[in-house]
């Protein structure tokens, strides 16, 4: 059993249920593996959680462009909204796990700069549980409030 198949168990069971709904005996059962085998690799929700966050922020992340700091943010939001997986996480049920982990160093020291890094997490982050109205709005305020405040200095 491999780490990646769990955690493809796991994803099915997100999208369909949500994030805090699912048990570790179900994703056992879904990846089709016992339950010790699953602590064997996760020694608990948690670890699980972590594990899949950092698996699919480096698969957005490898989608992402790098030359522009707006548009990578938009893209991000958008592969997330695209997702059923991802989108559980950003429910009214979910957002406080969300929200607690987004700000863990397991999630936001793969991004690199602790203060600049944090700041991203939350506004990626806030906008997939507030969305704007619309892309364009979120565009604007991309533009207006995170690239002066968070990213102008690397412009």
């Amino acid at each position: 059993m491999k780490t990646e198949a769990i955690l493809d168990a796991a994803a099915g069971l997100f999208a369909g249920r949500g994030v805090n709904a699912v048990g570790m005996g179900e994703i056992a059962r879904a990846a089709g593996c016992s339950r010790a085998t699953l602590y064997r690799y996760f020694p608990d929700r948690h670890e699980l959680h972590v594990a899949f966050v950092q698996r699919e922020a480096r698969r957005i992340g490898g989608l992402l462009p790098t030359d522009d700091p707006v548009e990578a943010i938009l893209a991000a939001l958008r592969e997330v909204r695209a997702r059923p997986e991802l989108l559980a996480w950003f429910g009214a049920a979910d957002a406080g796990t969300t929200a607690e982990l987004a700000q863990s160093e397991a999630v936001v020291g793969m991004l690199g700069d602790g203060e600049t890094a944090r700041w991203l997490v939350r506004v990626i982050v806030s906008l997939l549980i507030v969305p704007g109205r619309d892309e364009t709005e979120e565009r604007a305020l991309v533009e207006r409030f995170v690239v002066p405040g968070v990213l102008g200095a690397r412009r």
